[in-house]
């Protein structure tokens, strides 16, 4: 079945009382499938259901398995959607944002929201080497209570901190992404794996398995950034998509715009950060696959 369909086939449960209008002109006790919501939104369907896997949605489900959307729902959707085309920001400060304005205190993070959260596994990584918070916060430069906040979720870490983290355990980035769903080369938008590099910095898996290059899509809120210089092996290649960019290169700085394009050895303590009012967009690529 197209989930997209008519108007008629995608409004079902009629309200009780056929007079009174929602959001939308949807009548109060009406739901509404995926389509209806993507076109009444002017959004296409898989963004609809990639709200829903950052925990911004929580819809019903039909006997058939359809999403149904109810007006709480469509309430949500319309403030991210604002949040995003006007103010510039990116998932997590989408999701902070109306966490803050109580429309997600009710509503449980989904799966795919709860696995972008590296800190459980760093704590998991620190008790199998038998290894106390002082003597990790120590060799990456932290506070015992900053890792602490971290371990538990309770902040995020910078780029720069998770580069220090990741390369303390051994690992790069690519280990701290749950794998892709199934096996071949093409990754559609909905399913890739979102990581979070501290607050306004989103980064999107773009390719997985046994890879060569290490391909981002980088969301950049404004004045969001990676935090502390770092460095590691390899070369980076960047595409700026849309905003703008500024990369310290040892001490050197580099002003993107929308278009620019931009290489440089990762050998070279370099951090960056979103100077401008809109979110950034970047296509960002390390290689070999390493942080």
């Amino acid at each position: 079945m197209n989930l997209i369909g008519t108007a008629a086939s995608d409004s079902v449960v009629p309200a009780s009382s056929p007079g009174e209008r929602g959001l939308f002109g949807k009548r109060a006790g009406e739901t509404l499938k995926v389509g209806a919501v993507a076109r009444r939104l002017g959004v296409s369907a898989s963004m609809v259901r990639s709200w829903e896997r950052l925990g911004l949605t929580q819809p019903a489900r039909s006997r058939s398995k359809y999403r149904l959307y109810s007006n709480d729902d469509l309430r949500v959707l319309r403030r991210a959607l604002y949040l995003r085309r006007v103010q510039g920001l990116n998932a997590p400060a989408i999701r902070n944002q109306l966490r803050q304005e109580g429309l997600l205190n009710r509503r449980a993070t989904s799966p795919a929201a709860e696995q972008s959260s590296i800190g459980p596994r760093f704590r998991r990584l620190r008790l199998q080497r038998g290894e106390s918070l002082a003597i990790v916060a120590e060799a990456v430069g932290v506070s015992i209570g900053f890792l602490s906040n971290l371990e538990r979720s309770q902040s995020g870490a910078s780029i720069g901190v998770m580069r220090k983290l990741a390369q303390y355990y051994g690992l790069n980035i690519l280990d701290l992404f749950n794998p892709i769903s199934g096996a071949g080369p093409l990754v559609r938008p909905g399913d890739r794996r979102i990581l979070e590099g501290g607050r306004g910095v989103q980064m999107e898996l773009l390719a997985s398995g046994q890879i060569m290059m290490e391909p981002h899509l980088f969301r950049v809120a404004p004045g969001a950034g990676s935090g502390d210089s770092y460095s590691h092996d390899g070369e980076e290649f960047l595409y700026l998509i849309r905003g703008r960019l500024e990369i310290d290169l040892a001490g050197e700085k580099f002003q993107l715009r929308a278009g620019d394009s931009f290489y440089f050895s990762s050998k070279t303590q370099h951090c960056w950060s979103n100077p401008g009012k809109v979110e950034t967009l970047i296509l960002w690529i390390n290689t070999p696959p390493t942080f």
